[in-house]
């Protein structure tokens, strides 16, 4: 061993004396080796898929409590009567936006529905609606202009009931408005882009509900093509029914906003009806604003004694009472579309600023133990029969649905709460499930609300409405093994995370871009429609075989296959269109990176080289 004595402190240290009793040592005290690369990079790599597991993404938020918030057994009296006062406020603001919230749902479809006009007869109208990929397509233009299937719904009803449409044409067409319905929380889920995470959850629990909805409809279409059996169950079922109690109406949440929306517009849905069946004086109506609130009946004979005669057997006509109406825009000199642009940016900014105050009370309310009690019951399973949840989640989500007479608003209203955390997208898959099968009530009741011969028409499509959610659930849901809709949703969901404009890109393609495309196509006729559409559909067929395949088995195929490297990078890979979205400069704060790396400069000055460092000056950490 070499001298070990210390040099006083006014000397300098001697030198050091590489010998081979100390193997090389820089320090002779210390005999061992320091860990290799290759231990500290597999603790490395163990260090960060512990990080990886405690950080999931999909995982419930953290529920732990606010390590500045006094616990309650420490509270004085004033204490704790402040904090129930000032949680008791929280929970009736919460109330509050959450009540403009829906009234910004309801202006948001009223902005809609005013901006589309008569395109919605029109488009209903089209003598190629015969052809069930056009009448498809027609639900789903239908239901994105109105922004409420309940209303797409309803007009097909009464399409059907005025013998405009046949129960067989009608069948796509209410196939598509299941898809156009979800168009609502997908824009929803866009308040939630400023939160990487938020994000990523929100929009998958959104789109989990378009993903139902499309693989139900492509594959209850190609049924319903080859054996008709929607029709045919229906048909049967409608044909001993008893119309002596008809049904009508039930408003269950509009009693309680109708107050606030009736103050700002009120639309005629007579008008709505009549555009689309060309029926009736109001058929010529050039705007679906109210004109009348309130009827007079003027007797159809006033020549003598038979005016009373008349009146009793209700043999009058109602006539409007001018200016009977009070909203804001009532009797206004601007256009249908004008209103309806001003409803539209209004409502979406009452939309996202409820969501915002709602989602950041909601945030700071779930911490503590109260906050881990309600995550954990709206996420835990029945005890002894776990199986049986999702059931009792559907029949909730169907209850709630009826009651609030908009899957729109049960789903949007579910969407920030899935985005901050509160519920799994997966228990949000049979929720949503039940809100499609309770959205149909609307369509049921405006059917037996009819007159005619054409009630029974319309009972038996409004039936079929009801039983392609519940084919759609038995497909898709009993074997957890076919629930395709969660892992799609969650692969949306991460690619939105890292690219948030694919968000805005996915919206415009699935409600506008396609449908428009195959309708347009379809004004070519049907040769032109197969002749683009099926060569489309085929590459589409094999790029998600393939993509199964290279995931599952790559073992089966040519090396070359396994990978989409032969293609040109636009064509596989989204990194591209992302380069040119990050070069613009208002866009260059809309994606964070993966890795957010930061390059940390080692100055070596006035210092002593460590020679058995071997790293390089810049490090990056």
């Amino acid at each position: 061993m070499g001298d070990l004595t210390m040099a006083p402190y006014n000397q300098s240290p001697p030198s050091y004396t590489v010998s081979q009793e100390t193997n090389g040592q820089v320090n002779p005290g210390y005999v061992a080796d320091g860990p290799t690369k290759e231990q500290v990079a597999a603790k490395e790599k163990e260090s960060q898929a512990r990080r990886m597991e405690n950080d999931d993404p999909w995982a419930v938020a953290d529920v732990g409590a606010d390590p500045n918030e006094k616990p309650w057994s420490e509270m004085a009296t004033g204490e704790k009567i402040k904090r129930v006062a000032l949680n008791t406020i929280k929970i009736i603001v919460v109330f509050g936006f959450l009540y403009l919230f829906i009234c910004s749902l309801d202006f948001l479809s009223s902005g809609f529905r005013l901006m589309a006009g008569k395109t919605t007869s029109d488009v209903m109208n089209n003598e190629y609606v015969k052809n069930p990929i056009v009448g498809l397509m027609i639900g789903i233009l239908v239901t994105v202009l109105v922004q409420s299937s309940s209303t797409s719904t309803s007009i097909i009803v009464s399409m059907v009931s005025a013998g405009i449409l046949d129960v067989h044409t009608a069948v796509p067409m209410i196939l598509g408005s299941n898809i156009g319905t979800s168009v609502t929380n997908t824009i929803v889920s866009l308040t939630q882009a400023g939160d990487r995470n938020e994000f990523r959850r929100a929009f998958a629990g959104a789109t989990v509900h378009d993903m139902f909805n499309w693989l139900a409809v492509i594959t209850m279409l190609i049924i319903e093509i080859a054996t008709g059996m929607l029709e045919a169950i229906t048909t049967a079922m409608v044909k001993n029914i008893d119309l002596t109690n008809k049904g009508g109406e039930i408003k269950t949440l509009k009693v309680i906003t109708e107050p606030f929306t009736s103050l700002i517009v009120q639309l005629d849905k007579n008008v709505l009806s009549a555009w689309s069946t060309g029926l009736g004086e109001l058929a010529n109506a050039t705007s679906l604003v109210k004109k009348y609130c309130k009827y007079d009946c003027v007797p159809l004979s006033t020549r003598g004694s038979l005016l009373t005669a008349v009146a009793n057997t209700q043999g009058c006509k109602k006539v409007g009472v001018e200016d009977s109406c009070n909203f804001i825009f009532y009797n206004t000199s601007l256009s249908d579309i004008q209103i309806g642009i001003i409803l539209l940016v209004v409502s979406l900014i009452i939309l996202c600023a409820a969501l915002i105050v709602i989602v950041k009370i909601l945030n700071s309310m779930m911490k503590g133990k109260m906050a881990k009690i309600i995550k954990t019951t709206l996420n835990a399973n029945v005890p002894y029969m776990p199986w049986i949840t999702g059931y009792i989640a559907i029949l909730v989500g169907a209850f709630m649905t009826f009651l609030v007479q908009s899957s729109s608003i049960f789903t949007s209203t579910l969407t920030p709460l899935i985005g901050i955390g509160v519920i799994t997208v997966e228990r949000s898959y049979p929720l949503t499930l039940g809100s499609n099968i309770g959205t149909t009530t609307t369509a049921l009741l405006a059917s037996m609300a009819g007159d005619g011969d054409g009630v029974i028409d319309a009972i038996q499509i409004a039936l079929v409405h009801l039983f392609f959610n519940i084919f759609g659930i038995l497909l898709f849901y009993p074997i957890p093994f076919m629930r395709f809709p969660i892992p799609l949703a969650k692969k949306l969901g991460d690619i939105t995370a890292k690219y948030r404009w694919f968000a805005v890109l996915y919206l415009i393609m699935m409600f506008f871009f396609m449908p428009g495309f195959v309708f347009i196509l379809s004004l070519g006729g049907p040769y032109v429609l197969g002749g683009v559409g099926i060569p489309i559909i085929v590459i589409l067929l094999f790029a998600v075989i393939m993509n199964i395949l290279q995931s599952k088995k790559p073992s089966i195929l040519p090396q070359k296959l396994r990978n989409w490297d032969w293609l040109p990078k636009p064509l596989h890979s989204l990194q591209p269109y992302d380069d040119c979205f990050k070069a613009v400069p208002c866009c260059k704060c809309c994606r964070v990176e993966e890795n957010n790396l930061q390059v940390v400069q080692v100055v070596k000055e006035n210092i002593h080289e460590n020679q058995a460092f071997e790293g390089n000056v810049d490090t990056k950490f």
